[in-house]
């Protein structure tokens, strides 16, 4: 599925991979489609089944953070919605109601390994979002403390744009940004924790959050998934080179490698590329939800 077109609800957002739509005033339905973006380009072929991977990975985390921090999720079947029948079997494993809550204006970025934009940053300054860090890391090194590196949300095509915490502060105010930093840290010490135990390292993740009408604090969006984190396989990591993934860096190693702008349209992939992508989509969720090795 790479594009949405629902009959009887109203579209009210077109994200690079999830399509909303109005249900009530209190809530809306999330589609998660299997469209796939790199370097922030949506790319024209979609990789089978990856929206329902997304979504079943980001409920399982969702029913197991609640001691940590309220979500987004009401409960609420598909079966209460104006679908028809077609609809229903699209949407099957890839939707879900959701509470509307006011989306704050940051991604929560965790790292707990020195790779990506982190380290590039880290070999310009030898600090990461403005935090000093020991000289002398090597590329995809695991740092001596998760840090909380935060970046603003740029509009869809554009790329986010990382920040400090004081500049956190001045967008959403002390407290929030503390409990926003706090929060965010604790939910991925609780993921990368569990990830662990099935071969698999969180290297980083970002989480998104907004707030109800009494400004508590949501998890929102995606949780813990192959496109919003780093997964590596824990028995091959080694310090120095940049692991192997089960996540869309696959996708990105592999754009690399052409002679493109990174910049819309994107180029199409592969049979090849995409059949691999989806497989190692699916070797995420198989292990991430199963027993521990």
């Amino acid at each position: 599925m790479h594009r949405t077109a629902l009959r009887h609800l109203p579209l009210i957002h077109t994200g690079k991979v999830r399509d909303i739509y109005a249900v009530d005033p209190a809530t809306m339905l999330i589609v998660t489609t299997d469209r796939l973006s790199a370097f922030d380009v949506v790319l024209p072929d979609p990789i089978p089944h990856k929206g329902r991977v997304l979504t079943e990975i980001s409920n399982f985390w969702f029913a197991r953070t609640t001691h940590i921090v309220p979500n987004q999720l009401t409960g609420r079947s598909l079966d209460e919605l104006p679908l028809d029948a077609d609809e229903r079997a699209l949407l099957a494993g890839r939707a879900t109601i959701v509470r509307r809550l006011k989306a704050l204006p940051i991604e929560a970025v965790v790292r707990g390994y020195l790779i990506g934009s982190g380290w590039k940053d880290y070999q310009q300054s030898g600090a990461v979002c403005g935090i000093r860090l020991p000289p002398g890391l090597q590329l995809a090194a695991q740092l001596p403390q998760p840090l909380f590196t935060p970046a603003s949300k740029a509009p869809l095509g554009q790329h986010d744009e990382n920040i400090d915490f004081d500049t956190v502060v001045r967008q959403i105010g002390a407290d929030l940004a503390a409990q926003l930093r706090d929060t965010a840290l604790q939910l991925y010490q609780f993921a990368a924790a569990h990830a662990r135990a099935r071969g698999i390292i969180v290297a980083d993740t970002k989480f998104e959050f907004g707030l109800d009408e009494t400004g508590r604090l949501h998890l929102i969006d995606e949780v813990v998934t192959p496109d919003s984190s780093r997964f590596w396989p824990a028995d091959t990591y080694q310090v120095g080179i940049s692991p192997p993934s089960f996540d869309k860096q696959f996708v990105r190693d592999y754009l690399e490698t052409l002679d493109w702008n990174k910049r819309a349209p994107g180029p199409p992939l592969p049979a090849e590329i995409i059949a691999r992508t989806s497989e190692k989509y699916c070797e995420a969720l198989a292990r991430i939800t199963g027993p521990a090795l």
